[in-house]
């Protein structure tokens, strides 16, 4: 029977469990022979069941089962994961591996995850049986190819400098790269996508606006900070969000500042921020260098002070937000 575990990146995850779909002709079957399970609920007595039935007027039965792997890998610090039957592990689902080979070759057994460790143990037993493939987000050259060839995908041909662009503000998070092809694509229908229109169309340069915003903040440039507070708010970002936008932005700087003095290794900045953006680590931890971190706290605390005047009726939003670009350190 044919079994694949899927493993990494949630798009190309879900992407390549479409095309499976297609390859082997199941997408209009009967529900009745489709399964889908998650891994962290369910039990092996009903897994095998499942697996051993024959389908009934198709040629498959499909079992998806989410999260399998994930339920079985070990805490880092040695423990098992707790809460759900799944976490026994490789233990109890290693039954699964045995069983794989018995089931009816018109078993499709789907094995979904997000990111797994090599040393998953329910991974090294599932590996001799069924087919592994691991589907990591492209990175650097390798994403701006994936870029290339998406825009392609969808009838758009996309210059150099936009690609740069996208990739830069975006990273790797390759559902928000395919939404704003897909909107880019259509925006520019009939001529290539240019860096003008991912400035223009992608959500992620308001936060070019927001780092600018900070800095010039924290420095004391009034007149630069209002200006692109101002600019935000001409965009059709309400001053709360914007506030709220600031906020992230100088929690970011704090996670960065912590992160180098604590000697975090580069590659984790990503993690440790929350983000696939290499633009915004890059950002946040150059402004982490550049402010000390009393500064950074002060102006965090005045924008709490300002968010609690504007939600208190004290000051109307505008106004408490020309206030906090103002106040000196």
């Amino acid at each position: 029977m044919p079994a694949f575990v899927l493993h990494g990146d949630s798009f190309l995850v879900s992407r390549r469990l479409r095309a499976l779909e297609t390859e082997f002709g199941i997408a209009g079957q009967l529900d009745a022979n489709r399964h889908k399970l998650a891994g962290s609920a369910a039990v092996i007595p009903e897994l095998l069941s499942v697996c051993r039935a024959i389908p009934f007027l198709d040629a498959w039965r499909v079992v998806l089962v989410e999260g399998l792997l994930a339920a079985a890998q070990p805490r880092s610090g040695g423990g098992r994961r707790s809460g759900g039957r799944a976490a026994r592990g490789a233990g109890e689902w290693g039954q699964l591996a045995a069983a794989i080979p018995e089931f009816p070759d018109t078993t499709l057994l789907l094995l979904a995850d997000g990111p797994v460790d090599g040393n998953n143990p329910l991974l090294r037993q599932l590996t001799p049986v069924c087919q592994v493939e691991r589907l990591e987000a492209p990175q650097r050259e390798a994403l701006s190819r994936w870029i290339k060839d998406a825009a392609a995908a969808k009838g758009a041909n996309i210059r150099p400098a936009a690609i740069r662009s996208l990739a830069d503000l975006v990273g790797s998070d390759l559902w928000t790269l395919d939404q704003e092809l897909e909107k880019l694509s259509l925006y520019c229908a009939g001529r290539a996508i240019d860096e003008a229109d991912v400035q223009l169309m992608v959500p992620q340069v308001r936060e070019a606006s927001i780092f600018n915003a900070v800095d010039a903040m924290v420095d004391g440039q009034t007149a630069t900070a209002l200006r692109l507070l101002h600019q935000l708010q001409e965009d059709g970002n309400e001053p709360l969000h914007i506030l709220a936008m600031v906020q992230r932005q100088l929690r970011l700087v704090a996670l960065a500042q912590d992160a180098l003095e604590r000697g975090a290794p580069a590659g984790e900045l990503r993690n440790i921020l929350g983000t696939t953006s290499d633009f915004v680590v890059r950002k946040a931890v150059a402004q982490a260098r550049r402010h000390r971190r009393p500064d950074i706290v002060r102006r965090y605390h005045r924008l709490l002070e300002t968010d609690q005047a504007i939600k208190q009726g004290e000051l109307p939003p505008t106004l408490a937000l020309d206030m906090l670009a103002g106040r000196v350190n």
